[in-house]
């Protein structure tokens, strides 16, 4: 069975899909990008406050399903510009700040509303 995840603390979907998915132990969690979730626009400022912004949104989703970063176990991030690898890790760093989950990180051509920086998650739900 699956269960289609949704909460107004985090960016509505902008398209054909679901913030998140419980199936199966796990919570998959849609690509979250600095969106506010109050205004539905980019948040202003450079690849660190657009990575912090996209990584509050996935909290609010982790939250509203009782479960917060500790509990990811894969994450997925996409950047415009690999040259902003370290900047990324700086702030990625202060969300996951104990045994981290495994990762992957791609320099992509484009992404949504020409966002700097997209991160997606799985997370073992309790």
């Amino acid at each position: 069975m699956k269960e289609i995840i949704s909460t107004d603390k985090a960016p509505a979907a902008i398209g054909p899909y679901s913030q998140g998915v419980r199936a199966g132990g796990f919570l998959f969690l849609s690509g979250q990008i600095p969106l506010d979730p109050k205004t539905m626009t980019v948040v202003a400022g450079d690849v660190a406050a657009q990575t912090e912004q996209a990584l509050m949104n996935m909290k609010a989703v982790l939250e509203s399903q009782g479960l917060d970063f500790s509990d990811v176990v894969k994450t997925t991030v996409f950047i415009k510009d690999m040259n902003d690898f370290g900047r990324i890790n700086e702030i990625y760093a202060k969300f996951f700040t104990k045994d981290a989950p495994a990762r992957s990180c791609v320099e992509v051509a484009r992404l949504p509303k020409d966002v700097l920086v997209e991160i997606e998650a799985i997370a073992l739900l309790k």
